[in-house]
């Protein structure tokens, strides 16, 4: 079964290169690195380079996940460096921003397609020591290559839904072999573990989520203080990381019930993927509600007009700043069934959180928060905006909220340095 993929990968290249070409019209950076995905990374490094470790990462949300993973070992191995790997441009730019602290120390890659010839030269390539797989990444040929040439493979803040899971049981044979071929889980929650035990890994502990020990940073507090200044006083609705389908719903419904509203409440729509912003924009124009970019207040006095109804975050690598600036955050994905997307950081900034039916993808987190009263569930876009027009008139149930958010954020601290007592000993 895994010689017919390999097969399959090396019909579907010229498709899969030819796709990458089309998505660069509207995000030039998938014209880039190409060499990379393909195995090619120029000469190879001295024989004095630091100890290698691997980190993969595959977009946006794991690399930010990885932040305190990569800042933990490389304090606790000061002779390292780390090769991350991604598989989108995106999630190179926020590698790139988070960790430009580093300097060499940590090296950016694209991941080489799933062939066993261009994995085995990224292996050659950079000798790593350890592949540390982020959350849900499985690749056959990858686990089988790193099995070939004695690297451990880790699979650390793992996760893994029961639609995934059936999605996995499928390929039978193929992803038992590779799940095998993993040294060690370390999974986000007893559930998550129980799943990829029923996969075929032996080693599974549960460690907590690291994206509850994300730092965050002093200068995205700054940005979202300034944005709140340019907004004023009004209140703000945030609606994060939505994904297409949603903001129609969203935004029907907020006209819909504008009345329920504050009068002069500012409705901020941040795009999950930023190849969609323009068309989100077309969406606001074609409504007839007034519209502002994120993009456009980096003018020197630049501020949201008192008549702009829509804020469009048309920005990367700012989300810590929305968070920080809106008064309730709705979590995207939710409302229609893409699995939601991670509550945790508008938890610890204290933020009263709403989400929609579907948040099978942080099924445990989710449910947790609406425990401790930091969350609260609707089940449809009017529901969505009727429940923020209740938060947003009532300044002391939103700070209640707020405080039980971030109390549920602060008592789940401690992942990462569970996940780096389990690692192989590397020398």
């Amino acid at each position: 079964m895994r010689h017919f993929y390999t097969f399959m990968w090396w019909l579907a290249l010229p498709l899969v290169l030819g796709r990458l070409w089309w998505r660069g019209r509207k995000e030039p950076g998938y014209r880039e690195h190409w060499g990379e995905r393909l195995g090619f990374y120029g000469p190879r490094a001295a024989n004095d380079e630091p100890m290698t470790l691997w980190v993969h990462a595959v977009s946006v949300g794991e690399t930010r996940a990885a932040e305190p993973l990569v800042d933990a070992l490389l304090a606790k191995y000061p002779q390292s460096r780390i090769v991350l790997t991604c598989m989108t441009p995106t999630g190179r730019a926020t590698g790139k921003s988070l960790f430009s602290k580093h300097g060499a120390r940590v090296v950016q890659s694209y991941l080489p397609y799933d062939m066993p010839l261009l994995v085995g030269r990224f292996i050659r390539h950079f000798e790593p020591r350890v592949c540390i797989l982020m959350e849900t990444e499985v690749w056959p040929n990858l686990i089988q290559q790193c099995q070939r040439d004695s690297v451990p493979v880790v699979l650390a803040n793992a996760r893994l839904s029961e639609r995934s899971l059936g999605k996995a049981q499928r390929l039978g044979k193929m992803i038992r072999d590779a799940a095998q071929g993993i040294t060690l889980v370390a999974a986000q929650t007893d559930a998550d573990a129980l799943r990829i035990r029923e996969l075929g890994v032996a080693n599974v502990s549960v460690t907590g989520s690291i994206k509850f020990d994300v730092v965050i940073p002093q200068a995205a507090l700054a940005t979202g203080a300034l944005l709140r200044q340019q907004i004023g006083m009004r209140p703000v609705f945030l609606c994060a990381s939505t994904r297409e389908g949603e903001e129609g719903m969203i935004l029907e419904a907020f006209q819909a019930s504008r009345a329920a509203l504050p009068a002069d409440v500012l409705l901020l729509i941040v795009p999950r993927h930023p190849q969609r912003f323009d068309e989100v924009a077309a969406m606001v124009a074609e409504r007839g509600l007034s519209l502002q970019r994120r993009s456009a207040l980096a003018a020197p006095g630049a501020v949201v007009a008192p008549e702009t109804e829509v804020l469009l975050g048309d920005s990367m690598g700012e989300m810590f700043a929305y968070y920080s600036a809106c008064d309730v955050a709705f979590i995207g994905g939710s409302l229609q069934p893409l699995g939601g997307q991670n509550l945790i950081e508008p938890a610890a900034l204290g933020k009263p959180v709403i989400v929609g039916e579907h948040t099978f993808n942080f099924a445990q987190a989710t449910e947790d928060c609406l425990q401790q009263g930091g969350a609260v569930r609707i089940h449809n876009s009017d529901g969505l905006i009727r429940q923020a027009a209740i938060l947003l008139a009532d300044s002391k149930s939103r700070a209640e909220m707020g405080a039980h958010a971030l109390t549920f954020a602060n008592t789940h601290r401690g992942a990462t340095a569970r996940t780096i007592a389990l690692l192989p000993d590397l020398k």
